[in-house]
């Protein structure tokens, strides 16, 4: 059977594909909403135009398109005639806008079981799936909606934190985003998050809202410019220096995101001098040397690498090398990494033991 040609106006330019929901943005280009909405939560412009486009924009639903698509589709290929998506999208998208109201109020009026009904239902819908995150971060707002119920409720409501987090968590929020939520109050964030990774209750539910607390936290920091992220308390190295200290050599999903999160804040935030000092008397050389001794397995190697690149920051501190010569396999652990599995590994190695025979 010979095969039926497209209209290229039925095509979204991204996907290559025939557009399921078509929607407008303000620039004139008509594009699939979830293949827009993915890609505007990466950048911030029109795909073919390059001309910018608001955070918060929602596309204009194109319905008189939609019903062509929908007449073609019955004619030449019936399988896609029938969208369900299509048809529950403008609800979802009502009842989502909705949730994120009652969030927003939620800020004014403090932690309530409102609040924790609105997150618990925006979870499940979280949960579905791509398709279901991309709608709750396609409402406008809902990210800052979020991160304010998260740090106002991290004292005062953790059952109500953890839920914002979770959330959060699933809707990997991009760097824009990020940026934007420490440009409004950053320190008020890391505190919060600080105080997320402080709580020990030993459940499973605690380990995990500080491995998402960990996660965010690095997140935050590789954004942060040079001068708020010297200005991370002291108490976020000593939290990092914790989960370190708390894998004992499991596995887990949450001990592993964990670990590597609480890496990437050492390696990344000593690369300011202040924080290099501050992590040095957290006892981070210490845990950082443990780790390089109980290597185990690819993952494992990966961590080392970037705790040899946390290493050779804190050597530019005389706190940190101290500490380094003061661990009775401190020189050691680190020479043997010199002929590592690595190219990286083994020059950040090489550096380590440069700044310790230097001074």
């Amino acid at each position: 059977m010979e095969e039926v040609e497209v209209p290229s106006y039925f095509v979204c330019p991204i996907t290559l594909d025939v557009m399921r929901d078509p929607v407008t943005l303000p620039t004139g280009i008509t594009y699939d909403r979830h293949a827009i909405h993915r890609w505007l939560r990466l950048a911030a412009s029109c795909p073919l135009t390059k001309l910018p486009v608001a955070p918060d924009c929602e596309p204009t639903p194109n319905h008189t398109l939609c019903r062509l698509i929908r007449s073609w589709c019955a004619l030449h290929r019936p399988d896609d005639a029938v969208d369900h998506s299509m048809k529950s999208a403008p609800a979802d998208c009502a009842r989502l806008a909705a949730l994120v109201s009652r969030l927003a109020d939620a800020k004014n009026k403090g932690p309530s079981r409102e609040a924790l009904a609105a997150l618990r239902e925006l979870r499940d819908v979280a949960a579905e799936g791509e398709r279901g995150r991309e709608l709750v971060a396609a409402v406008p707002g809902s990210a800052d909606a979020l991160l304010d119920v998260f740090v106002s409720s991290a004292t005062s409501a953790p059952e109500n934190s953890a839920a914002a987090l979770d959330v959060i968590s699933s809707l990997r929020l991009p760097e824009r985003c990020l940026a934007r939520a420490v440009d409004r109050d950053g320190a008020a964030l890391v505190g919060a998050l600080v105080s997320t990774l402080q709580g020990h209750s030993g459940s499973d539910a605690d380990a995990a809202s500080r491995a998402r607390a960990a996660v965010l936290l690095a997140d935050l920091t590789a954004c942060m410019s040079p001068s708020r992220a010297a200005s991370l308390p002291e108490q976020a190295f000593v939290e990092a220096v914790r989960l370190l200290r708390a894998d004992d050599g499991g596995m887990g999903a949450s001990t592993a995101m964990a670990t590597k999160a609480a890496l990437r804040v050492l390696a990344g935030a000593t690369a300011h001098g202040r924080n290099r000092v501050k992590a040095a008397e957290a006892g981070a050389v210490a845990v950082l040397v443990d780790m390089l001794l109980l290597v185990n397995g690819e993952r494992r190697r990966a961590w080392c690498e970037l705790a040899l690149c946390a290493l050779n920051r804190l050597c530019g501190c005389a706190e940190g090398r101290a500490a380094l010569v003061a661990h009775g396999a401190g020189v050691a652990a680190v020479g043997a990494w010199v002929a590592g599995a690595s190219m990286a590994a083994s020059a950040k190695a090489v550096r380590v033991l440069r700044s310790i025979a230097r001074h």
